[in-house]
């Protein structure tokens, strides 16, 4: 009997050499010096964050416009050649690896902000517009994007991911925030997903779709935003706990108790003292959260009051102020160096990035029992998080020439992620699935749910040519 629906495509390997040499003289004719083999960036388009293996793409193509994207799409269906979208390069699972060869589509010269609408709150972007590019340009508006995850990171690697970060407790993530896309489909045609509309209750929700599918339905190519609109005061600063457990339940009450906090996130005492070390802080290294209050004169203040009560009633020390810009900036820029710092814990070693989430409820025992995890296993594993919706990220520091470290931090991740689940959780609240977390998808989903997702999959992409061998087992 027939399948109602056809199954999603398997790839196996990657092309031979003369598929590629044959794929590679048409997109010389038509990108010109915007095409590449070059060995070099070649391998700067693969994975290079963390330990994934490097899997270089066959080719790269620097698109300036919808144009070039339309021919790439269609270029790389008549030769079933892989297209896999990239930004910056700054996500963590694998996302950019060309594990079936084929085509890195670099996105980054589609940098215009191709409008802003201040009275509607909103701005229209290319997709390689970065954060940072973005908040320069709203400067003078009295506007900012607001999700920030860190990293200088673009809109529409940030959209393909649906990415969080500091600010998501207040104003949410890339789900809140993006309005509409604009998005070349697998037949190179041209789909915008929706409107500038705040709400609609028109047909299937197309732009939500596509916001976390890793590039694996369609390119996107112009994406619509909300916007917010800059504080009139903002107060930033430190509040040290005796132990994460009631750093945690600080957070936690903060959140119930329906104090508007900014950003509240965690960093356990490894942290604070990889922070103390790489910024040239002074920080007591000693578990604290880093808070930010944004709102009115008077609603920050009371806001600060109030979470001061808050954390003396859970062990925590006074709140540590910085309101001047010069002191928040380097505060939260030590935070985003999380990643760098940590390595100075343990020079030499690599780190094993993961993250999970759960609901509020559960994250004092599922941070708890990860640093119980992180001690039986022998590991040196700094943990920080935006604990104010329940995301936190483990970075356990490996001897990649020691086998038992690699696996010992292989199975402490798994253990992560099927604890989170199991608290009803998901094994990633803002890194994403690509290819280092498919294994827990199952587990997360269910197999109705897995076969729902190989369905769209198949409908937007018969050929699997859009970043295959990430988010779905196949």
């Amino acid at each position: 009997m027939a399948e109602a629906f056809p199954p999603v495509r398997k790839r196996e390997g990657r092309p031979g050499p003369d598929a590629v040499a044959a794929l590679n003289v048409d997109l010389a004719a038509r990108f010109g010096n915007r095409f590449t083999a070059s060995e070099a960036i070649r391998k700067a388009h693969g994975h290079t964050l963390t330990w994934l293996e490097n899997q270089p793409p066959d080719a790269v193509v620097f698109a300036e416009n919808r144009d070039d994207v339309i021919d790439l799409v269609k270029l790389c269906g008549r030769h079933d050649a892989p297209l896999i979208p990239f930004g910056v390069g700054t996500s963590l699972e694998g996302h950019v690896n060309a594990l079936h060869g084929g085509v890195s589509l670099d996105c980054s010269r589609m940098n215009a902000v191709l409008a802003v609408n201040a009275d509607d709150l909103d701005c229209v972007v290319e997709p390689g517009v970065t954060r940072k590019q973005l908040n320069d340009h709203l400067h003078d508006t009295g506007l900012f994007f607001p999700i920030d995850p860190g990293a200088d990171a673009s809109i529409g690697g940030m959209a393909a991911t649906r990415a969080s970060g500091t600010n998501a407790v207040l104003y949410g993530t890339m789900k809140e925030r993006v309005l509409s896309l604009g998005v070349v489909a697998a037949d190179g045609s041209f789909v915008r997903t929706g409107s500038r509309a705040k709400k609609s209750s028109a047909g299937y929700d197309l732009t939500h779709l596509f916001v976390g599918s890793e590039g694996t339905l369609g390119v996107i190519v112009e994406i619509a935003l909300r916007l917010a609109g800059v504080p009139e005061a903002i107060s930033a600063g430190t509040c040290s706990f005796p132990d994460v457990r009631t750093a945690c339940d600080a957070t936690i009450q903060t959140i119930q108790s329906g104090l508007p906090i900014a950003r509240v996130e965690l960093v356990d005492a490894l942290s604070v003292r990889a922070f103390n070390s790489y910024a040239k802080l002074a920080l007591p290294e000693q578990p604290m959260l880093l808070v930010e209050f944004h709102g009115t004169v008077s609603s920050v203040a009371e806001q600060v009051g109030r979470f001061g009560e808050i954390a003396a009633d859970n062990g925590g020390g006074g709140f540590v102020s910085a309101t001047r810009p010069e002191d928040r900036t380097k505060l939260w820029q030590a935070r985003h160096d999380t990643y760098w710092a940590q390595m100075t814990l343990r020079p030499g070693a690599r780190p094993f990035a993961t993250d999970a989430c759960v609901p509020i409820s559960r994250l004092a025992d599922c941070v708890e029992e990860t640093l119980a995890d992180i001690a039986a296993a022998g590991l040196i594993a700094p943990i920080v998080g935006h604990v104010g919706d329940g995301n936190f990220h483990v970075s356990p520091l490996i001897d990649m020439s020691n086998p038992a470290e690699i696996h010992a931090a292989e199975a402490f991740a798994s253990r992560l992620a099927h604890r989170a689940i199991a608290m009803g959780g998901t094994c990633t609240g803002e890194h994403g699935i690509g290819q280092n977390k498919i294994a827990y998808m199952e587990d997360e989903h269910g197999l109705a749910a897995l076969d729902l997702m190989r369905r769209v999959k198949a409908a937007f992409d018969p050929q699997n040519l859009f970043n295959p061998g990430k988010i779905l087992p196949i």
